[in-house]
């Protein structure tokens, strides 16, 4: 009899790309697994989940404010439904198992999975764990997180589920084809810019501002800017285009990391995660807003010496400049850097959370 695993793991890149990357750990260590993906239609996984093949049931979305407002006399109310469309779903489905990976989607999950009595596994990407997580590693079966210190009560540090295009990249060994993907050349130090799907306006400012003093001192640019922003950021950089290279998104980041020597990016949960992977130094720029777990999250691989760490209200122009041009004209140092952040980095963490489900499931039956 197959294993029926639901997967809640909704909203951002953070949430969907783990719970994609379990979904085919899943399927290689059991080919007869069932996958159901919990999701909403406002979130990436209403793109991503169907591209990859996977089969995604929409429930309401309940956000949870972060703060005392008049939305939040809403929630009990909107909970309760969704609550409701994922207990029916759980008792067609006779599902063996729920995975939560944070987020909008994980809530009425892990309340439906405790009400039906369905094994509850936990994973938290980030240094700190969101409400979701925190209320939902209270009843479940197992926990697991992708940083040694989450904060969760019994949780095992398996690492962060990733793409094996990510886990099984080679970046010295695909540089050469990497470089010429972009339109590079891989004699020349590169520097990787981005600030996730829909870029950073910070970043992005301060990147054209640094732009000809990168580009007058021989370094290449491979700037992701987000779709809104490639048109009027191709004009700044002006007559430093053919070595700046300007795309509002990057499919394959694994070549996109195989081409770089050095990333400025924030420091989301799978950003710090892949990077580290990969081996790939970067500056790591936190995002401002939240709870700060952007700094959590890319302390570790910098306190390793795989990175550094600039204050959003410090990052200018010449302040980017001037962080990139010493590691880029020092490759002893920069080479060292990478070392360090794959000696920390974790390829395997989609493999043992795959492992850590089937194992739940097949203890509670």
């Amino acid at each position: 009899m197959s294993v029926h695993v639901v997967l809640a793991g909704g909203g951002t890149a953070g949430h969907v790309e783990p719970a994609l990357a379990t979904a085919d750990a899943l399927r290689r260590l059991d080919p007869d697994v069932t996958v159901t993906f919990l999701g909403t239609s406002s979130g990436l996984e209403a793109r991503l989940v169907p591209e990859r093949g996977g089969h995604l049931v929409l429930i309401p979305r309940v956000p949870l404010p972060r703060r005392p407002t008049p939305d939040i006399l809403k929630v009990p109310f909107r909970l309760r439904g969704a609550v409701r469309e994922v207990e029916r779903l759980l008792e067609d489905a006779q599902a063996d198992v729920v995975v939560g990976f944070g987020g909008y989607v994980a809530m009425p999950a892990y309340l439906a999975a405790r009400a039906a009595r369905i094994p509850i596994v936990v994973h938290e990407s980030n240094a700190r764990p969101g409400l979701a997580n925190r209320i939902g590693a209270r009843f479940a079966a197992a926990v697991a997180a992708g940083y040694p210190d989450s904060g969760l009560t019994g949780a095992r540090h398996l690492g962060t589920p990733l793409r094996t295009s990510i886990t099984s990249l080679d970046r010295a060994a695909g540089r050469a084809g990497a470089c010429e993907s972009f339109g590079l050349d891989p004699a020349r130090r590169t520097v990787l810019i981005f600030g996730g799907s829909q870029g950073a306006r910070s970043i992005n400012r301060a990147a054209v501002a640094a732009a000809g003093a990168l580009v007058g001192a021989g370094v290449q640019v491979l700037h992701a800017t987000g779709a809104d922003h490639a048109d009027d950021i191709r004009e700044a950089v002006g007559d430093a285009s053919s070595s700046y290279k300007v795309l509002p998104y990057i499919d394959r980041m694994d070549l996109a990391y195989a081409a770089a020597d050095l990333a400025v990016c924030r420091a989301g949960a799978m950003t710090c995660t892949e990077l580290a992977a990969v081996g790939l130094p970067a500056l790591y720029v936190p995002l401002p807003h939240g709870n700060g777990e952007q700094r959590l999250n890319a302390l570790p691989v910098v306190e390793a010496g795989g990175g550094l760490i600039m204050a959003d209200a410090d990052l200018t122009g010449d302040s980017l400049a001037g962080r990139l041009l010493p590691l880029l004209e020092d490759p002893t140092r920069l080479d060292a850097m990478a070392a360090a952040a794959a000696r920390f980095g974790r390829r395997d963490g989609d493999t043992a959370l795959a492992q850590l489900i089937l194992d739940t499931a097949g203890s509670e039956r």
